[in-house]
Protein backbone atom coordinates (compact mmCIF):
# COMPACT_ATOMS: atom_id res chain seq x y z
CA UNK A 1 0.00 0.00 0.00
CA UNK A 2 1.38 3.36 -1.05
CA UNK A 3 1.19 5.67 1.98
CA UNK A 4 1.09 8.79 -0.21
CA UNK A 5 -1.95 7.52 -2.15
CA UNK A 6 -3.69 6.89 1.18
CA UNK A 7 -2.76 10.34 2.48
CA UNK A 8 -4.10 12.02 -0.66
CA UNK A 9 -7.39 10.08 -0.47
CA UNK A 10 -7.90 11.15 3.14
CA UNK A 11 -6.89 14.73 2.36
CA UNK A 12 -9.45 14.84 -0.48
CA UNK A 13 -12.14 13.86 2.04
CA UNK A 14 -11.04 16.61 4.42
CA UNK A 15 -11.16 19.16 1.60
CA UNK A 16 -14.68 17.94 0.78
CA UNK A 17 -15.76 18.71 4.35
CA UNK A 18 -15.24 15.45 6.21
CA UNK A 19 -14.02 16.27 9.70
CA UNK A 20 -14.62 13.09 11.74
CA UNK A 21 -12.65 9.91 11.16
CA UNK A 22 -13.04 6.49 12.78
CA UNK A 23 -10.26 3.95 12.37
CA UNK A 24 -9.85 0.42 13.71
CA UNK A 25 -6.82 -0.87 15.57
CA UNK A 26 -6.42 -4.41 14.29
CA UNK A 27 -4.08 -4.44 11.33
CA UNK A 28 -1.28 -2.85 9.38
CA UNK A 29 -3.67 -0.81 7.22
CA UNK A 30 -5.41 0.57 10.32
CA UNK A 31 -2.02 1.64 11.67
CA UNK A 32 -1.12 3.32 8.39
CA UNK A 33 -4.45 5.17 8.29
CA UNK A 34 -4.03 6.35 11.87
CA UNK A 35 -0.47 7.54 11.13
CA UNK A 36 -1.71 9.54 8.13
CA UNK A 37 -4.56 11.03 10.14
CA UNK A 38 -2.20 12.11 12.94
CA UNK A 39 0.02 13.85 10.39
CA UNK A 40 -2.93 15.47 8.64
CA UNK A 41 -4.31 16.70 11.96
CA UNK A 42 -1.23 18.93 12.24
CA UNK A 43 -2.23 20.61 8.97
CA UNK A 44 -6.00 20.38 9.59
CA UNK A 45 -6.39 20.77 13.37
CA UNK A 46 -10.20 20.80 13.13
CA UNK A 47 -10.45 17.09 12.26
CA UNK A 48 -11.47 14.61 14.93
CA UNK A 49 -9.76 11.22 14.91
CA UNK A 50 -10.99 8.27 16.95
CA UNK A 51 -9.33 4.87 17.13
CA UNK A 52 -12.29 2.60 17.80
CA UNK A 53 -11.29 -0.38 19.91
CA UNK A 54 -12.97 -3.75 19.56
CA UNK A 55 -11.54 -4.88 22.91
CA UNK A 56 -10.45 -3.02 26.01
CA UNK A 57 -6.66 -3.27 26.27
CA UNK A 58 -5.48 -5.56 29.06
CA UNK A 59 -1.96 -4.15 29.12
CA UNK A 60 -0.72 -0.83 27.80
CA UNK A 61 2.73 -0.64 26.32
CA UNK A 62 4.98 1.91 27.96
CA UNK A 63 4.67 5.25 26.19
CA UNK A 64 1.61 4.14 24.20
CA UNK A 65 -0.64 7.08 23.41
CA UNK A 66 -4.29 6.19 23.98
CA UNK A 67 -5.62 9.76 23.75
CA UNK A 68 -7.51 9.07 20.49
CA UNK A 69 -8.86 5.69 21.58
CA UNK A 70 -12.51 5.05 22.28
CA UNK A 71 -14.40 1.93 23.24
CA UNK A 72 -18.04 1.96 22.13
CA UNK A 73 -20.60 0.19 24.26
CA UNK A 74 -21.14 -2.94 22.20
CA UNK A 75 -22.71 -5.96 23.83
CA UNK A 76 -22.34 -9.60 22.98
CA UNK A 77 -19.78 -12.36 22.86
CA UNK A 78 -16.14 -11.19 22.51
CA UNK A 79 -15.71 -13.54 19.55
CA UNK A 80 -17.74 -11.11 17.41
CA UNK A 81 -16.33 -7.87 18.85
CA UNK A 82 -14.48 -6.80 15.68
CA UNK A 83 -17.52 -7.33 13.48
CA UNK A 84 -19.76 -5.41 15.91
CA UNK A 85 -17.18 -2.61 16.18
CA UNK A 86 -17.04 -2.40 12.37
CA UNK A 87 -20.84 -2.25 12.17
CA UNK A 88 -20.78 0.54 14.80
CA UNK A 89 -18.33 2.56 12.66
CA UNK A 90 -20.34 2.00 9.46
CA UNK A 91 -23.56 3.17 11.13
CA UNK A 92 -21.87 6.49 11.94
CA UNK A 93 -20.07 7.05 8.65
CA UNK A 94 -20.67 8.31 5.12
CA UNK A 95 -17.38 7.08 3.64
CA UNK A 96 -15.20 4.00 3.92
CA UNK A 97 -11.55 4.09 2.88
CA UNK A 98 -10.16 0.58 2.48
CA UNK A 99 -7.46 -1.45 0.81
CA UNK A 100 -9.02 -4.63 -0.53
CA UNK A 101 -6.87 -7.03 -2.54
CA UNK A 102 -9.00 -10.18 -2.51
CA UNK A 103 -12.64 -11.12 -2.18
CA UNK A 104 -12.45 -12.88 1.19
CA UNK A 105 -11.61 -12.01 4.78
CA UNK A 106 -12.60 -9.38 7.29
CA UNK A 107 -11.62 -6.29 5.31
CA UNK A 108 -13.61 -7.45 2.29
CA UNK A 109 -16.62 -8.24 4.49
CA UNK A 110 -16.36 -4.78 6.08
CA UNK A 111 -16.20 -3.04 2.68
CA UNK A 112 -19.20 -5.02 1.40
CA UNK A 113 -21.19 -4.13 4.49
CA UNK A 114 -20.29 -0.45 4.01
CA UNK A 115 -21.31 -0.55 0.36
CA UNK A 116 -24.63 -2.26 1.17
CA UNK A 117 -25.34 0.42 3.78
CA UNK A 118 -24.88 3.11 1.11
CA UNK A 119 -21.48 4.46 2.13
CA UNK A 120 -19.15 5.79 -0.54
CA UNK A 121 -16.40 3.14 -0.59
CA UNK A 122 -12.97 4.31 -1.63
CA UNK A 123 -10.97 1.15 -2.32
CA UNK A 124 -7.26 1.71 -2.75
CA UNK A 125 -6.53 -1.98 -3.34
CA UNK A 126 -8.32 -2.68 -6.59
CA UNK A 127 -10.45 -5.73 -5.72
CA UNK A 128 -14.02 -5.87 -6.96
CA UNK A 129 -16.34 -5.24 -4.02
CA UNK A 130 -19.60 -7.05 -4.71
Amino acid sequence: MDREVLRLAIEDLIRDGVDTFYVGDQGQFDGMVYGCLKQLREEYPHICVSVVLAYLPIHRREGEDMSDAMYPEIEGHPRFAIERRNRWMIQRSDYCVCHIQHTWGGAYKFARMAKRRGLTVIDLGGAEIG
